[in-house]
């Protein structure tokens, strides 16, 4: 009897939770009733989805950047039916994919460089992965140097390069010899460099937690120690690439800087199809490669599928046709002056970091006595309460989805998909502004709601601390 998928989705509406506790995750289930993130979607296109009840929701979430280009996007979409209606074979293994080929040649075209050489993988974090092994047998070295707040993955090579404890508890000891670098310090990379056991230096140009953007001297001395110190710099583009900044690589906003290995992922398939990809010299690649019983020394079993590399060629080919790098110059700009016209009239809003269409809109401790009471009663409780007085009520009351921007951070980022309308930009500053008069009432439901969540989190934190002790 064939599959019917219709089928399935209609017997587990609404029950989806329930399951999805039963058999995967129960502590993510929780955070998401928690936050009210516990909805049921039967429809998502563009930069829209829709909930069982009809209603409509603007997703600036975008599964953390994934759906650059919207959900179900035509162009994407006919890629993928033409390789599904194709008769032509994928995955043989000892093959030389010619769909891969090709996507290689045209990445290679846009980057800084002379990086003309590509892997492909699964995921940003298995890029990651593929970098940090390319960069030790290119150097002979095995650490390296990531930034605080850094985020590159969850596998274990690249957790040893995350910047945030909590993701590295309970997993450790990770890489030996990983070394923790703060933006800006550059006596203290020279200082770790000069010991020249350092194969790369690993940081995101716009460091995804807390969306802060690497200055341009500070990047740029950086490539100066590296050369000195013969250090690869290995690029994050995972989040900030495929046209998220407003270039293609937010890299490229810096002149003269240039990366010995870039990794990409997430938009690179538009949505659709896990893919990653290592792109860097091929005198690197060759150190890597060096022989004919080492051709596939690095390597994984689903990497190059035909789907996966034909949704890549589509992206790129939707990142051209639309001009999406001008729009989302543009449409950001839109945001910032929406967003800023905004900080004077509201104490708790402190301004916005954005480049392009990665935004993080910045809040703070307010001036006024009974905000300041607020604002500390909030924190006490938890310091990474406070954003979610933010998003809560964007989902809730305006059907926004947001996130966080990290630990500890009072930040909210967006992600909004590249080819949004102006409408869209108007209805989050609505919104925004709407949750800013109510967040600045106090008492009110806003902070009735801030509370309650925190007693779910200071119960969690109490039964931490129990079972530590025993």
């Amino acid at each position: 009897m064939p599959l019917d998928i219709n089928a399935i989705l209609a017997e587990t509406s609404g029950k989806n939770f329930d399951l999805f506790e039963k058999h995967v995750n129960p502590v993510f289930v929780k955070v998401l009733r928690i936050i009210g993130f516990n909805r049921s979607w039967v429809r998502g296109e563009g930069a829209y989805l829709w909930d069982k009840n009809g209603t409509r929701y603007l997703d600036f979430l975008a599964n953390w950047g994934v759906f650059t280009f919207g959900r179900r996007h035509p162009t994407i979409r006919g890629a993928l039916q033409q390789v599904l209606d194709s008769d032509f074979p994928g995955w043989v293994g000892f093959d030389a994919p010619p769909l891969a080929a090709v996507l290689a040649r045209e990445l290679t075209k846009r980057v800084p460089g002379n990086l003309d050489t590509v892997y492909f993988c699964n995921s940003g974090t298995e890029a990651i992965e593929a970098a940090i092994k390319f960069s030790r047998a290119a150097t002979g070295r095995p650490c390296t140097v990531h930034l605080t707040k850094s985020f590159h993955g969850l596998t274990t090579g690249a957790l040893s390069l995350n910047g945030e404890a909590s993701f590295r508890r309970g997993f450790e000891p990770l890489l030996p010899g990983n070394s923790a670098i703060a933006p800006g310090d550059l006596e203290g990379l020279e200082a770790r460099l000069a010991r020249r056991d350092v194969a790369a230096f690993v940081f995101e140009p716009i460091q995804g937690k807390g969306v802060n953007i690497l200055s341009d001297e500070y990047l740029l001395s950086v490539q100066n120690l590296c050369r000195k110190y013969k250090t690869l710099m290995i690029c994050d583009e995972i989040q900030s690439g495929m046209g998220r900044s407003g270039r293609f690589l937010a890299c490229q906003w810096i002149d003269g800087l240039q990366p010995d290995i870039i990794c990409l992922s997430k938009a690179l398939s538009g949505g659709y199809v896990p893919l990653g990809a290592t792109i860097t010299r091929r005198a690197i690649y060759d150190c890597v490669y060096d022989s004919m019983d080492r051709a596939i020394v690095h390597a994984c079993t689903f990497g190059m599928g035909n789907l996966a590399m034909a949704a890549g060629l589509a992206a790129l080919t939707v990142l051209d046709d639309e001009n999406l790098l001008t729009r989302a110059n543009e449409t950001g700009a839109r945001f910032r002056q929406g967003i800023e016209a905004m900080v004077p009239r509201f104490e708790f809003l402190k301004g916005v970091r954005q480049r392009g269409l990665m935004i993080g809109i910045e809040f703070g401790k307010p001036d006024s006595m009974s905000l300041k009471a607020a604002w500390a009663m909030v924190n006490k409780i938890d310091e990474n309460l406070f954003a979610q007085a933010i998003v809560i009520p964007l989902l809730d009351d305006h059907h926004i989805l947001t996130q966080v921007a990290g630990h500890a951070v009072p930040i909210v980022k967006i992600l909004p998909p590249l080819n949004i309308q102006d409408t869209d930009v108007d209805w989050f500053l609505g919104a925004l502004e709407d949750v800013m008069v109510k967040l600045h009432k106090f008492p009110g439901p806003a902070w009735e709601v801030l509370m309650k969540i925190g007693g779910h989190a200071l119960t969690a934190k109490q039964r931490e601390n129990r079972s530590a002790i025993t």
